[in-house]
């Protein structure tokens, strides 16, 4: 598969996290959902790399890897906390768009911290995103 298969496939399993998240969450703490999501998540993730063999890299892992990947645990942690909680608040219809300004906000990283390039068609196709996302909360 391509990278950009993986991404449509990411953006399908995003929708159903939305909707399925929105159903499992009612009646529930929202800390407490994400809670049990992660442990699910993790179990899974464990089963998939074991089950690939990929474990055996665990001892070749530099610190920096390690704590990069900590801290963008912690960012996933809070990012999936956010919007559980979200979910309980306001219909999935209007929180996904919201979520979705992150790829505004990744780009702007990408090039500030990371000096990837931002063409005129990349800006204006995330502006009309972004346009887009704002005018679900009218």
């Amino acid at each position: 598969m391509t990278w950009w298969m993986y991404a449509l496939a990411s953006a399908g399993f995003a929708a159903l996290t939305a909707i399925l998240g929105k159903v499992g969450v009612e009646g529930v703490p929202s800390t407490l959902a994400t809670a049990l999501r992660t442990v699910v998540v993790l179990v899974f993730a464990w089963a998939i790399a074991l089950a690939r063999g990929e474990g055996a890299a665990l001892p070749t892992l530099s610190r920096r890897t390690l704590l990069f990947l900590a801290l963008s645990g912690v960012a996933t942690g809070l990012s999936w906390l956010a919007y559980f909680r979200a979910l309980q608040l306001a219909p999935a219809s209007r929180v996904a768009p919201i979520d979705k300004l992150s790829l505004a906000l990744t780009l702007v990283l990408a090039w500030g911290l990371l000096g990837e390039p931002l063409s005129w068609k990349l800006v204006v196709g995330v502006g009309m995103m972004v346009c887009g996302a704002l005018l679900t909360l009218g």
